[in-house]
Formats: structure tokens, C-alpha cells, sequence
């Protein structure tokens, strides 16, 4: 019997999408405004998953260039049906204001790990698809419609519509088919057909700690639906002291053993210590992640194992466990000629004028662009924070000559929320080191007039951080031997979606390789290796 401990994917792997192919299973899930878009984990257990694809991988696919902050891909969905995968997403281009304006597309794949092709436009009435495939063979899509009229509620329903394969479009009438419950922000839908019925999943009460996944089901798909009569499905909002918070925006699974299980949104909050009083249940700068619970059945309806809210640790399904090796090594020499998939890029693919893993063999160098505040072209290189405690450390070559090129190690939530250890140049002093951070787009130098002068004979220096649950720090080596320890503490807190200003946000802490050039120079910098290390 398997055991699984939750969350199953930690760190930023929010809004998943779980499905069926044979005996594997996947989950997809948000990216955002990261490039390449789209997370895709395989399992043989639904305990051990491993990263296998990021299917939006071409500027055909997705072009992010000049999104917002946590704009991108919102909530895809992922279904196997007539022997292939089916993904359904939003690319979000406003997000502020009376807006949501986004597009809504289908790419299609024979293999999880071939070639997904380019995508089918579907509306841009609202956000979060996904496609339902009935037993007749007709396929539906669901999404929710968003309003922008001043004086109305902004979630106006779940609409449904036909789609086409063969025409390739939607067809035929749309219909609002459910208005959700007194809980509203109904989103994130799915349909599933089982014993005659059809049962609509949705999200409700928003993405934080007052989140739910909703339960209706109908005989007919075009509805009325009935509500579950112990709604919500799931939920931590009346269990604070649950240390898996923000349950909710899930997707069910049955299993080739004829089980059930849901997955479903969940967030970590930090301890409390060291905490500010700004939110009541705290922050969760690992972002939103996924968690797992087994379902029963009783009269028609499924119901969480255990209550309504989540477990950390499950019962799994009756298979044999499967365990993969680690999908990303603890130490990253740059030896391949590709990435690693747990490194992305801000909102479009880095190509050769911008990053490269050939031009020093051994190393990613990358050439120098706009700055950790753009939305446009970053030459930023990262990954998420999926533990408390890590250590991540680099190595690098630089040799700015203007206090417009700087490259280093950033920690990062987003344009406005950030912290960095870089190297860059002074009139007076020459190469040198210092701190520098963002918060609320407010710039602070904690190093100012103290900064740390690089010798002329280095070539290379060594960068780190470690993070301690609730604070971090940075520190350097010049021979990757004796390190010294910046006296500087910055908080984990706030590169948080609780902590960023005007809620909307729905990313999570990254860590990474960053080169800035506003000369226009485009200055490289060479990286040798790249450690991310859990200390948990």
C-alpha cells in the first residue's frame, strides 16, 4: 500500500489539471508569466512524480512578451482521449483594472513527450478551460466569463459550447450553465460523466485562504446542476490551524484500480515567528502547490476522505510503488546543450542573441538586457524555491566596465518584488559586489558606500544564498573555498503572492542567474555551474 505524503508537487505547481493515460498518470499546471509554458509531472503511483514536459516551448505557441506580472498561462487543462493529449490554456494579457483580457487556446500531442503542436484559437470570453469528452464522441468546452460592466459581480458564470475537431472551432449555441454558489469567484471548471451523471467542478472564494473546490451534477450536461448537499468538496478556510491552507481548484482522477482521488491547490504558510501581522494565516512564499486526497463515494456524490479538508498524508492506490530518479541534479555544470525543464525564462524563450550553452562550452552564458523591472526582455535564467531550507550557489565570470552592466544571483517573486547579489562597476572601485533589492518597486543598496571590491586578478567569484525558512542571506568566495557571510537579512515573506501589494498575484519565489546591460553593449556573463540544495 502506498503512502503519500502531501504536497505531492511542491513549490509553485498551482491549479492542477490530473489525468489518466493507461496506468500513467499526469498533472498539469500554471506557469504564468514563465517561459516555457506549462508544467507537465508523470506518475505511475500518484505518490513520486517527475517533470517530463513544458509543452509550450515556441513563440508560436506563446508570446508573453510585455505581459503583466502573474499574467501568462492560467489554470490549463490536460486530457487523454482518441489515443492522444489534449491541452487547454489562457494566456492572460491584463490583469489590473476592469479587465481580464485573455485568449483561450487547444494544442494536441500523440506522445507527452513529442512535439505539441500549434495551437487552435478558442474565444476569449474568460479564463480557465477545459474540454469535457462525452461518451457519444461530441467534445464540449467549459470556461468561466468574466465581466467587466461597472456594478457587476466580474464572475458571471460557466459557459458551455460545442467544439468541432473537424472544423476546429467552437459550434453551436453557448449557455451559461452555472452560476455557482453564494460563495462566488466560481472558476476553474471541469465536467466529468459518471453513472448518468454529469458533474460540474468548479473553484470558488478565490485563490487564498478562503478557497473551496464546489461540486454540482445534472443528468443533462447542458444542466440544471445540483449542488453537493455538504458542500464544499474541500477546503481549509474553517481549519486554521491545517497546515495545508488554500485548498481548492482541483481535478479528479480514477484510477485503472478503480479508485478515486482529487487533486488539488494547496499553500504552506510559513511559522509565524518573524512573521509581520499583515495576513492572519501568514505567507507562503513557496507559491501555491498541488496536494492529493482519495475520494469515496456515498448516494451518488464523492466526498473527501477524512472531512473536507486536506489530509498530509493519504492513503494511495493499490499499486506497487514507483519512484524516479531526482529529475533535476543538486549540481548543474551546463554540460548539456539544453536546459534543464526546471529552469525557465521570463515570458519568452532566451535564443542565441541572449543565452547560450555553446558559445563556452561548460557554461550558460548570458548576454546582458533590461533589467529585473522589465516585462520585456530579461536575460534571467531561474528556478522555483520548493523547499524552507536550500542553499543555492553559483560561479561566475564578469568583466563589466559600466554601472549599467551588472550580473549575479537573484531571488525573485517579481518585477516589483525582488533581491539580488550582483557584480557590477564603480568609478572609483572597479569591479565590486553588492546588494540590491525591490520591494513594493521601492530600490534599496544595502551595501551602500560599503560594497565589496573584486581584485583585478579574479576571474571567477562565487555567489550564494541560504535560505532559512523565514529569512535568507547572501554570501561570496573568491576561491570557492573561504566564503564570507553579507551581514544583510532579508525576509522570506516577502516574495510571497500574501505579501505583494493588491493581491492578484499567483507565482511563487524563484532563484536564479541574472545579466543586465542598459548601455546596450549586451555584456555576457559566464556561469559555470548552478547548485540548488535542499537542507530539509
Amino acid at each position: 500500500m502506498v503512502k503519500i505524503k502531501n504536497p505531492i508537487l511542491a513549490g509553485f505547481n498551482p491549479d492542477p489539471s490530473i489525468c489518466r493515460a493507461g496506468e500513467d498518470y499526469y498533472i498539469a499546471v500554471s506557469t504564468f508569466e514563465w517561459f516555457p509554458g506549462v508544467g507537465i509531472y508523470h506518475s505511475k503511483d500518484l505518490k513520486n512524480w517527475r517533470l517530463v514536459s513544458r509543452p509550450l516551448n515556441r513563440l508560436s505557441q506563446l508570446n508573453m512578451l510585455g505581459n503583466p506580472d502573474s499574467g501568462g498561462i492560467w489554470a490549463p487543462d490536460l486530457s487523454y482521449h482518441d489515443g492522444k493529449f489534449w491541452l487547454i490554456y489562457t494566456d492572460i494579457k491584463v490583469t489590473e483594472g476592469q479587465w481580464k483580457d485573455g485568449h483561450n487556446y487547444l494544442v494536441t500531442c500523440d506522445t507527452m513527450d513529442g512535439e505539441w503542436s500549434d495551437p487552435i484559437y478558442l474565444n476569449s470570453s474568460g479564463f480557465d478551460p477545459s474540454l469535457f469528452h462525452d461518451e457519444d464522441g461530441r467534445k464540449y468546452l467549459v470556461n468561466m466569463v468574466w465581466d467587466h460592466r461597472v456594478g457587476h459581480h466580474h464572475f458571471y458564470g460557466i459557459v458551455l459550447q460545442e467544439y468541432s475537431v473537424e472544423e476546429k472551432k467552437l459550434v453551436g449555441p453557448q449557455k451559461i450553465i452555472f452560476k455557482g454558489t453564494d460563495v462566488k469567484l466560481t472558476e476553474g471548471p471541469h465536467i466529468y460523466k459518471i453513472n448518468g451523471y454529469y458533474y460540474l467542478l468548479t473553484a470558488e472564494g478565490g485563490t487564498r485562504y478562503e478557497h473551496q473546490a464546489t461540486l454540482a451534477r445534472s443528468k443533462d450536461i447542458w444542466g440544471p446542476y445540483e449542488v453537493h448537499p455538504d458542500n464544499p468538496l474541500i477546503t481549509s478556510y474553517p481549519y486554521p490551524r491545517n497546515p495545508l491552507q488554500k485548498a481548492g481548484h482541483a481535478s479528479i482522477v480514477h484510477t485503472h484500480t478503480d479508485e478515486w482521488f482529487l487533486a488539488h491547490l494547496t499553500g504552506r504558510p510559513l511559522p509565524k515567528e518573524g512573521q509581520p501581522l499583515l495576513d492572519p494565516r501568514g505567507f507562503c512564499p513557496l507559491g501555491r502547490e498541488t496536494a492529493i486526497q482519495r475520494l469515496e463515494w456515498r448516494d451518488g456524490w464523492p466526498y473527501v476522505v477524512g472531512g473536507n479538508q486536506p489530509s498530509l498524508e493519504v492513503e494511495g492506490p493499490h499499486v506497487e510503488e514507483v519512484t524516479w530518479e531526482r529529475d533535476y541534479p543538486e549540481k548543474d555544470d551546463f554540460d548539456s546543450e539544453k536546459l534543464n525543464l526546471h529552469f525557465q525564462t521570463l515570458r519568452i524563450p532566451l535564443d542565441n542573441g541572449i543565452m547560450s550553452l555553446t558559445d563556452h562550452p561548460g557554461h550558460l552564458r548570458l548576454y546582458g538586457r533590461e533589467s529585473l523591472t522589465s516585462k520585456f526582455t530579461q536575460a534571467f535564467v531561474a528556478r522555483r524555491w520548493q523547499h524552507f531550507n536550500f542553499t543555492a550557489e553559483t560561479k561566475m565570470a564578469f568583466r563589466p566596465d559600466t554601472f549599467q552592466q551588472s550580473a549575479g544571483l537573484v531571488n525573485y517573486y517579481n518585477t516589483q518584488n525582488w533581491t539580488t547579489l550582483q557584480m557590477t562597476w564603480n568609478e572609483e572601485k572597479g569591479r565590486i559586489l553588492e546588494l540590491m533589492a525591490c520591494d513594493h518597486f521601492t530600490i534599496d543598496q544595502p551595501l551602500k558606500g560599503k560594497e565589496i571590491v573584486i581584485p583585478d586578478d579574479v576571474e571567477y567569484v562565487y555567489l550564494r544564498v541560504e535560505v532559512k525558512t523565514n529569512t535568507y542571506q547572501y554570501s561570496y568566495s573568491f576561491d570557492g573555498q573561504d566564503w564570507m557571510e553579507i551581514p544583510v537579512t532579508f525576509y522570506s515573506y516577502k516574495l510571497s503572492d500574501d505579501y505583494i501589494r493588491g493581491g492578484g498575484f499567483f507565482t511563487g519565489a524563484f532563484v536564479g542567474m541574472h545579466c543586465q546591460d542598459t548601455s546596450g553593449q549586451r555584456k555576457y556573463a559566464d556561469f559555470d555551474y548552478f547548485i540548488y540544495r535542499a537542507n530539509e
